[in-house]
């Protein structure tokens, strides 16, 4: 998949009404360490698969598309068996499935890790969590080095360039906590083409969750917006429904080969999406 195919991919995902914009087809092509790739049908771009590289070392599988038109001829496996052998020296493989796609990707071997609620909710009113010196402030650049540290510790490895294009495209959406001199966690997040997104969301605890989701949200007041939260943070999916946000649907984290960079899962909030990981 090259650039000037973006227009291609942009399309295949507003017509499956998906959230991807421009910038987050960018992120996935421009970077030669990452594999995107797409198959044509008579000069015609039909579907496409991407695999975001995170150090080289984890390769994850994302913008799996066809055409509606050309669904159950073939260009789905044609797409993976590809892309799979173009992963074949990353250690490990991951994903967020559907429902629909998880028997697919059982099939090829990938093992469930665990569940993903996309959680929505489509007028944002209310906030509910006092951040009363709670040591939030937005995210700056000088400070990015300690974001990449931590999120390398929770996420179980280095994915600078993912979160440096977040960063520089929405600078904005990020913030960080820092209390007594320690680092917290923290958050980013981006613009989308049907809801605004938020994530990821990596912190200390589910207080300091609230509190990067309640200063994210400010901005949002009126506005659509979704997130992805890992099914075993019930604590902040009560507060999240308690403002408004519905769950629309699950994913399922899926892992091929073997699982070195879990990393620490407690401490994993939302999500970047599940094109990003």
């Amino acid at each position: 998949m090259l650039l000037d195919d973006l227009e291609h991919g942009l399309n295949l995902s507003k017509a499956e009404g998906w959230n991807q914009t421009e910038k987050d087809w960018r992120l996935l092509i421009e970077n030669p360490l990452n594999t995107c790739l797409v198959v044509e049908n008579f000069n015609r771009i039909i579907g496409t698969a991407t695999a975001l590289s995170h150090s080289n070392k984890l390769a994850w599988i994302g913008m799996v598309l066809v055409d509606k038109d050309f669904r159950g001829q073939g260009a789905g496996k044609i797409l993976m068996m590809q892309l799979l052998e173009k992963l074949r020296h990353f250690k490990s493989i991951k994903l967020d499935a559907t429902p629909a796609g998880q028997p697919v990707y059982t099939k090829l071997g990938f093992v469930d890790e665990h569940i993903i609620y996309r959680m929505t909710n489509p007028s944002m009113k209310k906030l509910s969590y006092d951040q009363s010196d709670q040591g939030i402030r937005p995210l700056l650049s000088e400070r990015f080095r300690e974001v990449k540290e931590f999120d390398e510790q929770i996420f179980g490895v280095d994915r600078t360039y993912l979160l440096e294009t977040l960063f520089r495209n929405y600078p904005g959406k990020a913030f960080m906590i820092e209390r007594n001199n320690k680092f917290c966690g923290y958050t980013l997040g981006r613009d989308g083409t049907r809801l605004n997104y938020i994530g990821p969301v990596f912190a200390s605890s589910s207080d300091d969750a609230k509190i990067l989701l309640s200063e994210a949200l400010k901005s949002l007041i009126n506005l659509p917006v979704a997130l992805d939260v890992l099914q075993d943070k019930r604590d902040l999916i009560i507060w999240l429904e308690s403002i408004g946000f519905i769950k629309q649907r699950h994913f399922v984290r899926m892992y091929l080969r073997s699982n070195p960079y879990a990393g620490i899962v407690k401490n994993q909030y939302l999500i970047s999406g599940p094109e990003f990981g």
